[in-house]
């Protein structure tokens, strides 16, 4: 069922990177579009449902270091890099490693301003969340068979929903429950500064946040990349959207995404 990445499609390789407790299959909505212009690669991350697990101690560099190997594998020297939450701020450090032909990031983990630590309860409900998910995955299907409870499995991803086959919301609240190194990467996260050498970036970052996110509500989850991070990316709101875009407005993120790729 939880299967390491999908690759598909001919062109420039891109490279897309889910969020956390997700897996590569987040993507999905907005693939077709993403394949018939670039060689897919969406990879799950090391730790989540599918991914490959993580060995040795946790640090800042184990995400993007499973993604380079994963990128040098599939013959990818760089790469058009697309990210979602966790998944934009491993996109933005590849890009200072040099790995981006372009990056660009939905609703970046890592924003909050120095002395705001609301992300620390952010983290803490996640790790609520993960006991409750385990406790129903084995009856997902059952749960999610009707439309009251696939509003409430997607309240905090997204505002649009309906079109959201429930087959993958099946697959992504069972992926929740497979994330066996989530507990570890939560505990990483609350004592890591979420570090990134911005001035190592030198490729055309895009940052795409929805104004309805409540996981990282905007703005002022990017307060940090605004002002000192990435103040010269191009930022681009996106009224009425939630947490993930590639759910919540597939077509609208996929025109965003090869707009930005096509500039390089």
């Amino acid at each position: 069922m939880f299967t390491p990445s999908r690759r598909g499609g001919a062109g420039p390789p891109l490279v897309c990177l889910h969020g956390f407790l997700d897996t590569w299959r987040i993507w999905e909505l907005v693939l077709p579009a993403l394949e018939r212009h670039h060689d897919v690669l969406a990879l799950t991350l090391a730790g989540h449902a599918g991914g490959p697990p993580i060995e040795g101690p946790l640090t800042d560099e184990t995400l993007p270091d499973a993604v380079e190997r994963a990128m040098d594998a599939a013959g990818f020297e760089t790469a058009h890099l697309v990210g979602n939450s966790l998944g934009g701020y491993v996109a933005l450090k590849l890009a200072a490693r040099g790995r981006a032909r372009t990056a660009v990031a939905l609703a970046p983990a890592g924003g909050w301003a120095p002395d705001d630590d609301s992300y620390r309860e952010l983290l803490r409900f996640q790790r609520g969340l993960l006991d409750m998910v385990r406790a129903a995955a084995p009856h997902a299907e059952t749960i999610l068979a009707s439309r009251e409870s696939r509003r409430r499995a997607t309240r905090y991803l997204t505002v649009n929903y309906e079109h959201i086959p429930p087959e993958l919301l099946v697959h992504q609240l069972r992926g929740v429950a497979g994330a066996d190194d989530a507990p570890a990467l939560i505990e990483h996260a609350l004592q890591s500064t979420w570090g990134l050498d911005a001035e190592g970036i030198a490729c055309p970052v895009r940052i795409i946040w929805g104004t309805e996110d409540v996981l990282l509500p905007w703005p002022r989850a990017a307060i940090r990349f605004r002002n000192d991070r990435l103040p010269h990316a191009d930022w681009v709101e996106l009224d009425g959207v939630g947490h993930c875009p590639q759910l919540d407005v597939p077509l609208e993120t996929a025109q965003l995404i090869l707009g930005w790729t096509a500039t390089s």
